[in-house]
């Protein structure tokens, strides 16, 4: 006799199942990560308000520091200089050093959906996760949610602290809001970014991409509002430009957020549905099949390592030939615009008769600065491809330590004088087209060459870290923001020369307004040289690490 038991309905999951499970290991991984970024960006601001505080305590004061902030230039470091006119400490914070905190609250959230999704992907670990009952969407939808827990908490806690200091409330509430827009704006980009590449890197790049153009337009576009006439409308094609437009502390406006919030929803919903036309672990854009022989020239780890880094150099040239030539081009409406500035703001520029050249030398250190970026992140690249196992496959081949660090270093060093020489030449074609004058080609070439070495330090220091304590690696990201401090808010915020003298680009000169220092060239470029010397010893003395 046989009998059978009734089944009770069979339960299915959504798309979304295990989301609550996934945000919870997410918040896991990132316990270290999640504060660095929520508290990292409202601190800055505070830094910025107490210094500024510090150094403007009367109006005069204060309006002494709108001579360059309210030129062209300025808008282009800076933003539109809503309330200029009428100047306050707070629409000053929120108009000059706002910027700084909506660009890193852009960073956190593309690089925390490139995390927690095609990293995951391409890393396997993912593959193990949905194994289980998980939905499709579940991983993309807690990346999102982290994203925006974190957005939200940046911007109570900087709203708070900013309130705190006696700011006006709503413009406080505000200000908060257009850096937590930015978040969303950016990481909506990368959950799309991660759908075409099946490579982390290149959605990153991607989304990075994305970034800088937002960030070139907004500057256009601020610098023809500055200036009364062109194109104004530049700005409004820039994430980073609607949560300048809020205008906090002067219009209060918070409509722009609704196009951030429509941006973000929008983009986060096409990644939604560019996912379901993927297969996992796939991109849309499919890798082109490689050759089944190597060429002759891939015998080495140099080889390997601008085999590796080759898409992002080609990247980061296009990029920065295009934003020399879009710099170079506002050359001579510049200076015109710097010709009824306070004699102070003059003198700093270089004098009267030097306007132009120091103009020049100043985007020879903003160049610099972003090729740093370059090589901090080729940097993490090695560090990638020691945590995802490629690297003790290649080890255990004919491949000294030392020859695969020198090596990756070597390749990175040449791409940064590389990149120095395109970024240059951008900047000469665009300044030559601008002002007539072909030959400021010649010397925009030497004045961001010269650079290099300081570039080069800052990447022996990344290879020490790395070599030495490959965790504390984005340590590196400190003497970079220092040196850009130093370079655009030195003397507002009246830094000593001693801890200016900190930042590896403080010394070379800016070129052509100062002459360029050998001695400061050749003391760099032998300390660069020491330091390698030291990260490989300290590569061959340590145990490679396998996982994340």
């Amino acid at each position: 006799m046989t009998t059978t038991t009734p089944r009770g309905p069979v339960r299915t999951g959504s798309s979304a199942t295990g989301t609550g499970t996934l945000l919870r290991f997410m918040l896991r991984r990132d316990r270290l990560r999640f504060p660095a970024w929520t508290l990292g960006l409202p601190l800055l601001m505070a830094y910025f308000t107490t210094a500024l505080e510090a150094v403007a305590q009367t109006p005069q004061d204060l309006a002494g520091l709108t001579a360059f902030t309210s030129s062209p230039a300025g808008a282009l470091f800076g933003g539109p200089g809503f309330g200029f006119d009428d100047l306050t400490v707070e629409r000053f914070l929120a108009g000059q050093y706002g910027l700084y905190v909506i660009i890193g609250a852009g960073l956190m959230g593309m690089l925390t959906v490139v995390r927690h999704t095609r990293a995951e992907e391409r890393s396997g670990r993912a593959e193990l996760i949905r194994a289980n009952v998980v939905g499709r969407h579940a991983p993309l939808t807690a990346a999102l949610i982290l994203t925006a827990a974190m957005a939200v908490l940046v911007a109570v806690l900087t709203g708070a602290m900013m309130a705190a200091r006696g700011y006006h409330p709503t413009g406080s509430l505000l200000f908060g809001a257009s850096i937590g827009a930015a978040a969303l704006v950016f990481g909506g980009i990368a959950a799309l970014t991660v759908q075409l590449s099946e490579y982390p890197r290149a959605a990153s790049g991607a989304a990075g991409a994305t970034l800088g153009a937002a960030f070139v337009l907004r500057g256009l576009g601020d610098m023809a509002t500055v200036q009364g006439s062109g194109a104004t409308w530049l700005s409004w094609l820039s994430p980073i430009g609607w949560s300048q437009q809020t205008a906090p502390y002067v219009y209060d406006r918070w409509w722009p957020l609704v196009i951030s919030l429509l941006a973000a929803s929008a983009t986060a919903a096409l990644g939604y549905v560019l996912s379901t036309r993927r297969d996992f672990g796939a991109g849309l854009v499919p890798p082109r099949p490689g050759s089944p022989r190597a060429a002759a020239w891939l015998d080495g780890p140099s080889a390997l390592a601008f085999r590796l880094q080759r898409a992002g150099l080609i990247g980061w040239s296009v990029a920065l030939l295009v934003a020399g030539v879009a710099y170079g081009s506002f050359t001579q409406p510049l200076v015109d615009g710097f010709a009824d500035a306070p004699p102070d703001l003059v003198e700093i520029m270089g004098g009267p008769a030097n306007m132009l050249d120091g103009y020049l030398g100043m985007m020879g250190v903003t160049m610099a600065l972003a090729v740093g970026v370059y090589a901090v992140l080729a940097m993490h690249t090695l560090r990638a491809e020691e945590t995802d196992g490629r690297t003790e496959p290649v080890l255990a081949t004919g491949v000294s330590r030392a020859g695969w660090l020198g090596g990756h270093v070597a390749v990175t060093a040449v791409g940064v004088l590389w990149l120095l020489l395109v970024a240059g030449l951008g900047m000469g074609v665009g300044a030559a087209v601008s002002t007539g004058d072909a030959g400021l080609i010649a010397p925009l070439l030497i004045g961001h060459v010269a650079h290099t070495p300081a570039v080069w330090l800052v990447l022996s220091i990344a290879a020490v870290l790395y070599a030495t304590a490959p965790r504390a690696l984005p340590v590196i990201w400190v003497p970079l923001g220092y040196g850009l401090i130093a370079a655009y808010f030195a003397p507002i915020l009246d830094i000593p020369d001693g801890l200016l003298r900190l930042s590896p680009f403080a010394h070379v000169g800016e070129y052509p307004r100062e002459n360029v220092s050998v001695v400061a060239v050749a003391v760099l470029i032998l300390l660069s040289g020491a330091l390698l010397r030291a990260a490989v010893t300290a590569f061959g003395r340590r145990d490679l690490t396998g996982g994340a």
